[in-house]
């Protein structure tokens, strides 16, 4: 049992560590679009995959649909928060409202599309506070250091390797919400904080927002197709969703900025 936790646990995190420095080295262009893709989703799900039948991996992925709007929750309250209390504060109140809300929303009706309702009507929510807070779209090119590349890649493994091991036993409800677990936006918002401070922090995490459609495009395929489609085939249709929508975010923030250049030259 040990051996198979520490096996998840080094493979999630080389994953985490690989990928965020290959976003640093790409450039803005391909590594914003790499940076959308479920790094913490993917090896969780690619080990469930292979273990688990296709009702759990079902009852999973919907758990996780609801574990990401939980997390568009964590979003609202550490942007609330940070700007008038410390980074761990912040924190903590943040994490402390993606639990209830994990909870509260596995209890929606409507399965993944009333998941994925719900989803669109708190992102709104989240996208009307941000531009009422008018923050700044701060742009901070800085590549993670290595004590923040550790603690991605130690947190997002000892997540997987836990719900893919230990929490499968007890059902897939709490895999599927382990695996939504915002280690991404928790370590962004407390290096950026730290390093450029709150209004930085903050920007940068209601901008991860929308991002986050990717990831759930990802658990959406995946809930969708696994009953009808080997292992690996289903895994590539998720991954291949999960990259399309982020690829579509990418050349549509894009387009609006030469938009908004444009006119500021006219």
């Amino acid at each position: 049992m040990l051996s198979v936790l520490i096996v998840k646990l080094v493979a999630t995190a080389a994953v985490v560590i690989g990928v965020s420095v290959a976003v640093g080295k790409m450039g803005p262009r391909l590594g914003g679009i790499l940076a959308g893709t479920p790094i913490i989703l993917g090896p969780g799900y690619f080990f469930m995959l292979q273990e688990r039948s296709t009702e759990f991996l079902q009852a999973a992925a919907l758990s996780t649909l609801h574990a990401l709007i939980a997390t568009l929750i964590f979003a609202i309250s550490f942007v609330l928060s940070a700007g008038r209390l410390g980074v761990f504060t912040s924190l903590a109140l943040a994490t402390g409202s993606w639990i209830p809300a994990s909870l509260l929303f596995s209890l929606l009706p409507g399965g993944v599309w009333g998941a994925l309702l719900a989803y669109g009507l708190v992102l709104l929510t989240a996208e009307f506070i941000r531009h009422r807070l008018q923050l700044r779209h701060t742009v901070v090119i800085a590549r993670s250091g290595w004590f923040d590349l550790l603690l991605r890649g130690l947190l997002a493994g000892i997540l997987v390797s836990i719900a893919t091991t230990l929490a499968a036993r007890t059902g897939p409800f709490l895999s599927g919400i382990l695996v939504g677990f915002p280690v991404g936006l928790f370590t962004i918002g407390w290096t950026l904080y730290e390093r450029y401070g709150p209004e930085v922090a903050r920007a940068t995490v209601s901008m991860a927002q929308k991002g986050m459609l990717s990831l759930v495009a990802f658990a959406l395929a995946l809930a969708l197709v696994v009953d009808t489609l080997p292992p690996m085939a289903t895994f590539a249709v998720a991954l291949a969703a999960s990259m399309a929508v982020s690829l579509g975010i990418f050349v549509l923030s894009q387009w609006r900025y030469r938009m908004v250049k444009t006119g500021e030259a006219i």
